[in-house]
């Protein structure tokens, strides 16, 4: 990186417009709440202003291009407010924490209804918070999260910091950074203790030499009043320190409590916590990413004011700022631009044919382990079917819930999509389900999968429902839990990943086509058991090890391959078809959810049309001791460990329900059901997920 002129640093705003000559859109003011320039780490609230000549509605996306970098997406388009002719966006708060230099702040405001548009770039200088060759730490608004800054390091190096509280028995340590020299060094310091006092210094490798900088103090701040923080119990004390960070999503179902996500000790002492940016400061955390930050699903108002819930994906980073941003209707139009029948919002629909279809909102998962740092999640589609269809009852249509899977590049645009009532690829590019494989008439299992209305807890938001001629109950036929992509090469692939979405209500596992965009969009195959109800079977048979009455899983969740997808998988069996089936005559070990890994080989030939099975070989079928009736997590520790979350388990006797975090170690003698050596086992409220990692800066890579 060049210098930046010292002369920029004087020069505070530079404000460009550009706009097409014939735009009816204008945009009247785009400014910042502090002047420029600002130091490091400085919160910066923007606001943009604009009219437009039609109808409306406006909407606004915020792009940032960094100091000798590219523009990035930062807040997708979303309608702004309007008040006596002009259009205000919501407030878009910018958290510089890389280097200092010269930040082109961009806003774009369109209407999309008219297709036009106009846009406003600010230039705002950023400064250095060292000046010197000393380090400096400030605090941030998360009073657990320090500021690190550090002087500049060698290109071609890399630097972390180190942080080790007062009387500790030893260090922690952010991830390795790439200088960049001649600009300063930031880091986000996480995993602390509150109102501890710890030392910290920047430690910079060059080749196989490390060299630590000068050493500074900070004290962390309290936990913050006004909201809940779970609690805590240690069933079963740590005998593995090698991962020694368990990191929680809670959520609670038919209580008030609203908790912060939260990392915790194994002892269950907060060290990290996250107030949700959004309405109803209750998030889906779907993944931690490396580095540090996560990726989360959170309700707000986007371009629809009546439905909130999950209508955003949001970036954090270790401090809460918002990284990236998108929303559901800025995602509905980039699938109506790729020609995806059901990509529309539900708003549009005002009358029950049989086929029209349409998207309401993010769900359960969302991963940025693909390739290039693309980004892919689960969204859920209505389609109006026949009446009768999957049994309903009467004469009237029928509303049924499905899922699509969007594929995000870097700059959160859609770049391909699978929809799961599509039976071939669309013109635009992305995928049909490839009906042999996946059925609509397969009804959902298990029997007692309730049906969803416009309220319903467990559901996603339900909109057609409501049109004349429709069944007042939506059918939720697959409910998809979980997105895995699998790296190349593969059997019968080596020209791209695929990837592995489970579903939960067909107690299946499928592999799409995908190739890295370039693959056809069919299924390949389905994992699991025959179901019951219409003998319809997996691709797979089971190598039934244990001698299990029940060896498949049911009702799963948090499928995904470990060691970079070379195995064994893991998923978190809640059991939901098998205790439901084997009803009052189950044995304790068939009536509790199950923590499983298992080897497989794949099918071979054309599923779809016939295939010899592959095999599914269990390789662990651990008892956790207590049922969850929904969510879970299942992961393998880098030591050969398994961490699993037993996420809803109801306690008879004390009339409570809670969340269990285990490392069970898979001792030679004792892989099967009912055996276990557990090493940790932490509980606490409900959870939809759960992590256990070596720190905040190192997630599981499934």
């Amino acid at each position: 990186m060049k210098t930046p002129h010292k002369s920029l640093f004087r020069i505070g705003l530079l404000v460009t417009l550009s706009a097409p000559v014939f735009a009816t859109v204008s945009v009247v003011s785009f400014t910042p709440s502090h002047a420029s320039p600002q130091p490091i780490g400085k919160s910066i609230t923007w606001t943009a202003t604009a009219t437009d000549t039609n109808t409306g509605p406006l909407t606004f996306q915020f792009n940032i291009t960094p100091p000798n970098g590219a523009s990035t997406m930062v807040k997708d388009f979303n309608v702004g407010t309007l008040s006596a002719g002009t259009w205000t966006a919501h407030p878009f708060v910018w958290v510089p924490t890389g280097i200092e230099g010269s930040y082109h702040i961009q806003v774009v405001v369109k209407d999309f209804s008219a297709k036009q548009f106009a846009s406003k770039t600010v230039v705002f200088q950023v400064s250095p918070v060292v000046s010197g060759s000393t380090p400096k730490v400030e605090k941030t608004a998360n009073p657990l999260v320090a500021l690190f800054s550090a002087p500049a390091c060698p290109g071609g190096s890399l630097m972390r910091v180190s942080f080790e509280q007062t009387g500790g028995t030893g260090p922690s340590y952010t991830n390795w950074v790439g200088c960049h020299y001649p600009a300063t060094m930031t880091f986000e310091v996480a995993g602390m203790y509150p109102q501890t006092t710890y030392t910290m210094f920047a430690q910079t490798k060059t080749g196989t030499k490390i060299t630590n900088g000068a050493s500074v103090a900070f004290t962390t701040g309290a936990l913050p009043q006004g909201f809940a923080f779970p609690k805590f119990t240690v069933k079963t004390a740590s005998t593995d320190p090698a991962y020694p960070v368990l990191l929680h999503n809670p959520i609670t179902f038919g209580t008030t409590s609203v908790y912060p996500d939260v990392a915790t000790d194994l002892s269950g002492k907060v060290i990290w916590y996250y107030e949700p940016n959004d309405s109803t400061k209750s998030d889906v955390l779907t993944r931690p990413l490396q580095g540090g930050g996560m990726l989360t699903l959170q309700d707000d108002v986007a371009w629809d004011p009546s439905v909130t819930q999950e209508q955003f994906l949001r970036q954090i980073d270790l401090e809460g700022n918002i990284v990236r941003e998108t929303n559901m209707g800025a995602i509905q139009q980039q699938l109506i631009a790729k020609g995806a029948v059901d990509g529309g919002p539900c708003s549009a629909i005002t009358t029950a044919t049989v086929g029209v279809g349409c998207t309401g909102a993010f769900h359960h998962d969302a991963i940025e382990t693909l390739p290039n740092g693309w980004t892919a999640a689960l969204i859920d589609v209505e389609r109006i079917f026949p009446a009768g269809t999957q049994g309903n009852q009467g004469s009237e249509l029928v509303d049924i819930i499905g899922d699509m899977i969007i594929v995000m590049d870097t700059n959160w645009q859609v770049q391909w999509y699978w929809d799961s009532f599509d039976p071939a690829p669309p013109p635009a590019g992305g995928g049909g389900n490839g009906y042999p494989l996946l059925p609509v008439a397969n009804t959902p299992q298990p029997s007692w999968s309730a049906p969803c209305g416009t309220s319903s807890a467990g559901c996603p938001p339900v909109f057609l429902v409501s049109l004349p001629g429709v069944s007042p109950l939506a059918l939720d036929w697959l409910h998809a839990n979980s997105l895995y992509y699998w790296p190349a090469p593969q059997n019968g692939n080596t020209t791209g990943g695929d990837i592995i979405w489970s579903s939960r209500h067909q107690d299946w596992i499928f592999r799409i086509d995908y190739r890295d965009g370039a693959g056809t969009g069919n299924l390949l195959w389905r994992m699991g058991n025959t179901h019951t109800s219409t003998g319809l079977a997996g691709n797979f048979t089971i190598d039934n090890v244990f001698g299990d009455p029940w060896p498949y899983w049911s009702g799963q969740h948090d499928f995904g391959i470990e060691n970079n997808g070379s195995g064994p998988a893991t998923l978190f069996d809640n059991g939901d078809t098998r205790i439901t089936d084997l009803g009052s005559g189950c044995s304790p070990n068939d009536c509790n959810s199950r923590g499983m890994a298992i080897n497989f080989t794949q099918p071979v030939g054309n599923c779809a049309v016939s295939c010899t099975p592959g095999t599914v070989t269990p390789v662990v079928s651990f008892d956790l001791g207590g049922y969850s009736v929904a969510m879970g997590s299942a992961e393998m520790l880098g030591n050969g460990n398994y961490f699993y979350e037993n996420p809803i388990v109801f306690n008879l006797a004390t009339r409570t329900t809670n969340g269990f975090s285990m490392e069970i170690a898979p001792t030679p003698a004792a892989p099967e059901l009912g055996a276990v050596d557990v090493l940790m086992n932490v509980a606490g409220p409900e959870h939809y997920r759960g992590w256990q990692m070596i720190s905040l800066y190192s997630p599981p890579t499934t």
